[in-house]
């Protein structure tokens, strides 16, 4: 019982000592998930769009700054229907938001580039 007690006296200020160290830091272990880990790979590569994806920007009025700043910096891979085991270039399927989707877009993510296929207006 008492090696209990030194061990929470030490654990317990040790923890909110580092929580405040690195929650100052901005250190967060969401980055660590597989929507955030092919959200990030994603914006790392260059952006390739089929005509198709081009044709539907124009007609939805999206600018190339909204899909990287919210569309695909907000929104959530659907893994369920995604192939992200799919050689050599997986494919993936993003809604935007994360509740109540309005956008769809489906995008195989190579090993230079990110071709991005279809964009749909959901609802």
């Amino acid at each position: 019982m008492k090696k209990l007690k030194f061990y929470l006296i030490g654990l317990i200020p040790g923890l909110v000592i580092v929580f405040f160290i690195l929650n100052k830091k901005g250190a967060s272990c969401s980055g660590y998930l597989p929507n955030s880990r092919v959200i990030a790979e994603t914006l790392s590569k260059d952006f390739t769009y089929s005509e198709n994806f081009k044709a539907e920007m124009n007609t939805l009025k999206i600018s190339d700054k909204f899909i990287k700043d919210s569309i695909i910096t907000k929104g959530k891979i659907d893994f369920e229907r995604s192939h992200a085991q799919q050689k050599p270039c997986p494919d993936y399927v993003l809604v935007y938001p994360e509740t109540h989707p309005k956008y769809e877009i489906t995008f195989e993510k190579c090993k230079e580039n990110a071709v991005f296929n279809t964009l749909k207006k959901l609802k």
